[in-house]
């Protein structure tokens, strides 16, 4: 069982995309609304958060990546064919030199 989770909702494209994978038998209703829930651990969580501000986790642990997020996401998905994927998706979500200037560490200052 996972910490935390990030909920993928899905819409008419989403949906093939998941149907594609071959990962469709793991949509689940949430609110109302078909979704997908990718597993994620405890420093994957720390990484996201560095990387989206403004994310926030609900009572069940669970987090609504934005827009483009959710897209990049959905992508390895589709590449690599299973909502257990975390180890590959955190590479391409979490950027650690986002809104560091060129003068940032290691530069020397020069």
């Amino acid at each position: 069982m996972a910490d935390f989770y990030i909920n993928v909702f899905l819409d008419d494209a989403k949906l093939k995309q998941v149907e594609d994978a071959g990962i469709a038998d793991q949509i689940t209703e949430i609110d109302g609304k078909k979704a997908i829930q990718v597993e994620m651990t405890k420093k994957d969580k720390k990484k996201l958060l560095k990387g989206f501000k403004d994310l926030t986790f609900d009572d069940s642990n669970a987090c609504v990546l934005p827009e483009d997020g959710a897209n990049t996401l959905m992508a390895v998905i589709s590449e690599v064919k299973t909502l257990d994927c975390m180890k590959f998706a955190i590479i391409k979500l979490y950027n650690p030199l986002a809104g560091r200037g060129i003068s940032g560490r290691g530069s020397g200052g020069r």
